[in-house]
């Protein structure tokens, strides 16, 4: 089912844009606009993001690490329950996206213990100047507690190795970069698209529906 995940992550990535404009935009606008008012250079943009997904990819491979350790030897009850807790969390995630409860809000609540530690960090990295600084800086925002972020890393956690938690964690932030780097480029055209109701609700019910696919999966695998 590993193909079946990285799809879901890709996607779960590419239409919780609806999300990252909410919770990313003010970090965006930071990396878009410099003192003097001009625009910083594409390659930038290219180089924060780069930086962002790195962390995403090993908060993956650590997340698999560990899933792989709890699963006691290939003991099948523990696989089973991890692959319908991730199924779960990604149907929360989903109905989240669309606007209709607050569940994965618990994820960012409690990741902003780490962000507390991480922001001054940050923080000292800007205003940025060279590349390298651009992907410190971006590693460093793959720290912003993010409930969408926190959702797939449960699904990192069902993986079963870290190799392929690193690669679901990829596939969801190669997923978030089309919505990020526009934001960066078009924030001002791209954000009302975003935050239309129905665009979250059909992005929304869409995610929901590949965690819905995964437990009929399950079912069906165990007749």
């Amino acid at each position: 089912m590993i193909e079946f995940s990285l799809l879901a992550a890709l996607l779960a990535g590419l239409l919780g844009g609806v999300h990252c404009v909410g919770m990313c935009g003010g970090i965006v606008a930071a990396f878009s606009f410099r003192a003097d008012g001009s625009r910083p250079p594409f390659r930038l943009h290219v180089a924060y993001n780069l930086g962002r997904v790195s962390s995403y990819a090993l908060f993956g491979a650590l997340a698999g690490a560990l899933g792989a350790s709890l699963k006691l030897a290939d003991f099948m009850p523990a696989q089973t329950a991890l692959y319908v807790l991730a199924q779960l969390v990604m149907i929360l995630l989903g109905l989240y996206l669309a606007g209709f409860n607050q569940w994965v809000l618990v994820f960012e609540r409690a990741g902003g213990v780490l962000w507390r530690a991480v922001k001054p960090l940050f923080q000292k990295l800007l205003p940025v100047k060279s590349l390298p600084q651009a992907v410190l800086a971006g590693m460093a925002w793959g720290w912003l507690p993010c409930g969408l972020v926190y959702s797939v890393l449960v699904s990192a956690l069902a993986a079963g190795s870290a190799a392929s938690g690193a690669a679901l964690m990829l596939a969801f932030g190669l997923g978030t970069l089309p919505n990020l780097l526009g934001m960066g480029l078009f924030a001002r055209q791209i954000q009302p698209f975003m935050q239309n109701v129905w665009v979250r609700r059909a992005a929304g019910l869409t995610v929901a529906g590949f965690g819905a696919w995964g437990l009929i999966a399950l079912l069906l695998r165990g007749h």
